[in-house]
């Protein structure tokens, strides 16, 4: 089996080879080639991957490469995890929408649309060319924002299935909240990528969100920086993304005072190459933990197997609002993938994120309850704005940037949308070819 790494050179790579070192098992990887053009990066990472596999005997090969064709060549499935732009273009959409008094944040709002914009025509590209060299690959897509670029590669006709690890995240916190294993956890999680509510928490089938809010309510609303009344009169537990929704000037201005995520983690990258440089080290070091995207590695895995008919041995983490049976063929995860009528009031080719029976055909979401209008009417108002963004991304022109501004729940005013559009453009016009 060969997986392809596609943004290979990325810090964050180590902790996939870590879950594919530990959980080769499920995943019987013999070949991963990481792509990335920064091969000064590259050469680290791929140095520290080998040991890493050598530390836990793991007899597969590694390589890695900055020509993307010859990588992709004879893959199984391509997993995209790159970022236009880097952390610097990362930087620019956190900060210069706070001018306008919106949010900046990379996966919504304006900063979340212009990585989209610069997103979206690299990813198609890449696909193309999966399409080309390897066309029975699967893409699992990391990349955001998730839900734009996984509706862009499915529109497009390629096998792709978008991943996040919010869901994942909330199992095992729950878990260890309620002193179970984590396989024991079933999630009732529904939405959009990054626009998700959990409506049930089940523990051997059985529902226990509301004596988790309970007894733990007050833990679960910090980690999520939303207050515990928030969460008792809901009686679900929102994504930490839907703070930028429910508390949206306070997150402003608190964004205003402080050094953006961006700068963060391109500190926390620098301590990190200069770890990675060090011949010793065979193990993912702990200070990548505060470096993002929490148990990726473990989902990757799961879907990864899933796809290429391995089977998912943690199938619960995505058992849909049934109680915990599945209804079509295939484990259960929580993935990005076509609506297909399963939330009836959006449309067919909608991005979304649910439990979803997976299998090497692809993701099929499972049935779910009506979803209430207090989380219906943002879903719907987002997955318009997700629409006109690939429109914009696809298409390009100010005329179709304003629109998808226009349309964001977050934005919705024509000063904020004019003020912004051109900001955007201004800011991102090396990456936009119609600029």
């Amino acid at each position: 089996m060969k997986l392809a790494v596609v943004g290979g050179g990325s810090t964050y790579t180590p902790e996939l080879i870590d879950g594919f070192a530990r959980l080769r098992d499920v995943l019987p990887v013999t070949e991963l080639v990481l792509i990335d053009p920064a091969t000064d990066r590259l050469e680290l990472i791929g140095a520290l991957a080998r040991r890493i596999f050598a530390r836990q005997d793991h007899p597969g090969r590694i390589t890695w490469t900055d020509d993307l064709d010859a990588g992709l060549d004879g893959a199984d499935a391509v997993l995209l995890q790159l970022r236009v732009g880097g952390q610097a273009a990362r930087n620019q959409d956190e900060t210069w929408p706070l001018e306008c008094g919106c949010i900046g944040q990379e996966t919504t709002g304006a900063g979340g649309l212009a990585k989209a914009l610069r997103t979206v025509p690299v990813v198609l590209d890449i696909a193309e060319r999966v399409r080309r060299r390897c066309p029975d690959a699967w893409i699992v897509d990391f990349t955001n924002p998730v839900g734009i670029v996984t509706r862009a590669l499915l529109s497009h006709g390629h096998k792709a299935v978008g991943l996040c690890n919010v869901a994942i995240g909330f199992q095992r916190k729950f878990a260890k909240l309620l002193g179970v294993a984590p396989e024991r956890v079933e999630l009732e999680h529904v939405g959009l990528n990054h626009l998700t509510w959990e409506r049930a928490v089940r523990v051997d089938g059985t529902d226990v969100l509301p004596r988790l809010l309970a007894v733990h309510g007050d833990a679960v609303a910090a980690d999520l920086r939303m207050p515990r009344p928030l969460l008792d009169h809901l009686g679900v537990v929102p994504s930490y993304y839907l703070r930028y929704f429910y508390q949206h000037d306070a997150v402003v201005e608190e964004l205003r005072t402080k050094p953006s995520r961006a700068a963060e983690v391109a500190a926390i990258e620098r301590q990190l190459l200069d770890l990675y440089a060090d011949p010793k080290l065979d193990e993912k070091p702990e200070l990548l933990g505060r470096r993002g995207g929490a148990f990726y590695s473990e989902a990757a895995v799961a879907l990864t197997s899933s796809l290429l008919g391995g089977g998912n041995p943690n199938d619960r983490i995505g058992r849909a609002g049934d109680g915990g049976t599945a209804r079509a063929a295939g484990d259960v995860q929580i993935v990005n993938t076509l609506n297909n009528g399963t939330l009836p009031f959006l449309p067919d080719d909608a991005v979304i994120e649910v439990p979803a029976a997976v299998s090497a055909r692809g993701a099929s979401p499972l049935p779910l309850r009506p979803l209430a209008p207090l989380f219906a009417g943002l879903v719907a108002n987002v997955t318009a704005y997700e629409h006109l963004a690939l429109d914009a991304a696809l298409k390009g022109g100010r005329d179709r940037v304003f629109s998808a501004l226009l349309a964001h729940p977050l934005i919705g005013q024509i000063d904020y949308a004019n003020q912004l559009a051109d900001q955007l453009i201004a800011h991102n016009r090396e990456h936009l070819t119609w600029a």
